[in-house]
């Protein structure tokens, strides 16, 4: 009988490290979480400590391959992570120059401002399918080279390396021996051309990024190298991708047309766009998806900044819930919301309107509107602005969705997925496994490495908890969608 088999899959996040270990059926056997420090040095900044991050990534491995037991059997690692966030570090020592800049931080917004008023922004779109945003890694790599002493010079005699955060994990697991990234990272720095997946020398020239610190591109699905620490000596590195691109790919939807919502402090959309890119002009971005050998798999993605952090607002804001689980039964108490509608615009709206000045309210409040009339119309506006994000995504590509499968931990809310069913007229599927980031790494890997043959035989273990099938009239669906867009139309600037 053959010894079983197990895949290690790191899901580096924002505010933490998810270690799970996966079997040949795909199931999750164990799991380890550590979380690390969020430092805000000024307003509208925010930064990691890269040591810290790799320091409980060692802790959260060491917990899963204590409690389980199993180490002899893992044949592969994979890694997911948190997207865009940059790490600039020594070669020699493997220090970091300056703490990680973190992809929601603002402090190069002025760089773009400037950018933009070059007048590159159309030619940055076009090579990298992104908008010219502080929130990629490209200018927060100058940043760095141009802020700390003797930096730039460094990077320039080839001394220093840039990674986001894979990158960085990967050159800590092989001892500095690998600097390498995925199709799915490299998209987000806007210096890789999505057309030719390499690095642009236009794109090194206007961010003024030295080529000699960037790292090689591979396909998501790749031996990148092996660990070389002491917990998992000798094991392949072979998956990696950004969290988002992972979540798609552990959702398994791979053809043309299949999409994807994560359901997190905010939503992020993705839908499969195939073998070409498709440009939109309603601020959605064009990316790379998991890609399984040397040819491009496109994507849309689209985001709504606040989703699960509206429930939280409920919690800790107005506090009219003491838990996010309880919006569930409080929602499903009522028949409709009475005529409200919350726009969670806190720090504007995204796609596809693009409002930063755009703020939140409650409209349509009558004397007989209650609490449960609020936290309804919340988990509502979560759902509308998914629309919001499909529909846009439709009107460019050339697809038809038919099903919107679903994860993140705001997906286990059954008012809010059977809403989202209503409101978008189409069905919304949840796997019994909303783990979907850590598990897309882990089939990366796991295909790489030869546990399974192809993303057909993953389709075999893919369990589905529950369908939610539209429950409302056709009519029905456009007076809500009417009333949610008049409310949109109020808030914005």
């Amino acid at each position: 009988m053959s010894n079983p088999t197990y895949i290690l899959s790191i899901d580096q996040g924002t505010t933490g490290t998810t270690v799970l270990l996966v079997d040949a059926q795909g199931n999750i056997v164990a799991q380890g979480y550590r979380e690390f420090t969020q430092y805000y040095p000024k307003p509208g900044w925010v930064a990691h400590d890269p040591g810290e991050i790799w320091a409980v990534t060692q802790q959260a491995i060491a917990d899963v391959l204590g409690h389980s037991g199993i180490k002899k059997d893992i044949v592969a690692i994979g890694i997911a992570n948190q997207r865009e966030t940059t790490v600039v570090w020594e070669r020699k020592t493997g220090n970091p120059i300056y703490p990680a800049i973190v992809w929601q931080c603002r402090r190069t917004a002025d760089i773009c401002t400037a950018l933009k008023q070059r007048g590159v922004e159309e030619q940055v779109k076009t090579k990298t399918g992104l908008v010219l945003d502080a929130y990629f890694s490209g200018t927060k790599i100058a940043w760095i080279l141009d802020r700390v002493e003797g930096a730039r010079e460094q990077a320039e005699r080839g001394e220093l390396a840039f990674g986001t955060i894979d990158t960085w994990l990967l050159w800590k697991l092989t001892d500095g021996r690998v600097h390498k990234t995925d199709y799915t990272n490299a998209s987000r720095t806007l210096l890789l051309n999505i057309n030719t997946l390499s690095w642009d020398e236009t794109l090194l020239e206007i961010f003024n990024v030295p080529k000699a610190i960037l790292p090689e591109v591979c396909p998501s699905a790749s031996l990148f190298g092996e660990a070389k620490i002491p917990l998992l000596a000798g094991i392949p590195i072979a998956g990696i991708a950004g969290d988002q691109q992972s979540a798609m790919f552990g959702q398994l939807c791979m053809k043309p047309g299949m999409a994807k919502n994560t359901y997190g402090t905010g939503c992020f959309l993705m839908l499969n766009t195939g073998p070409q890119p498709v440009y939109s002009e309603t601020g959605l971005l064009t990316t790379l998806a998991c890609s399984l050998d040397e040819t491009a798999v496109y994507a849309l993605e689209g985001s709504v900044f606040v989703a699960g952090a509206a429930v939280q607002w409920l919690r800790d804001g107005i506090q009219i819930i003491d838990t996010a689980a309880e919006t569930e039964h409080v929602a499903s108490l009522i028949s409709d919301s009475g005529g409200v509608f919350v726009v969670p615009a806190f720090t504007g709206l995204g796609a596809p309107y693009w409002d930063a000045e755009a703020r939140g309210a409650i409209l349509g409040l009558t004397r007989g509107t209650t609490r449960e009339h609020i936290i309804r119309a919340t988990l509502e506006a979560i759902a509308f602005q998914s629309v919001d994000v499909v529909t846009a995504m439709l009107a460019h590509a050339d697809v038809t969705l038919e099903r919107l499968r679903v994860d993140g931990g705001a997906a286990q809310n059954n008012f809010l997925m059977q809403f989202q069913a209503d409101i978008l007229g189409i069905d919304v599927e949840r796997p019994k496994q909303i783990e979907t980031t850590g598990l897309g790494a882990a089939y990366l890997a796991g295909i790489a490495t030869g546990v399974w043959a192809s993303v057909e035989k993953l389709e075999a273990y893919r369990k589905i908890d529950r369908v939610f099938s539209s429950q409302i009239t056709a009519n029905q669906r456009d007076e809500k969608l009417a009333g949610w867009k008049n409310a949109v139309q109020r808030v914005m600037g």
